[in-house]
């Protein structure tokens, strides 16, 4: 019973993921919702925004579209050069 409710809550999560990266989308006015062929502008600032609002690189990444390793450099305090 237990296992149902987490794969419930995973489900949820995912869902709300999607509705928060369309709502983004929209709000900047991003018609592309492939991702693929062109690198993201912009995407730091929506990585630290979604940070600080306390939502953990998984879910970042989900929502902006961008793999979690670069997600998870763009929250690094100091980039590698």
């Amino acid at each position: 019973m237990a296992g149902d409710a987490d794969y419930g809550l995973v489900e949820v999560s995912r869902k709300l993921n999607v509705l928060i990266a369309l709502s983004l989308r929209q709000l900047i006015g991003d018609a592309e919702f492939s991702g693929k062929g062109k690198r993201k502008q912009g995407v730091g600032d929506l990585v630290h925004y979604l940070a600080n609002m306390g939502l953990e690189a998984k879910d970042i990444a989900d929502i902006v579209g961008s793999p979690i390793t670069s997600v998870r450099t763009f929250l690094t305090p100091t980039r590698r050069k």
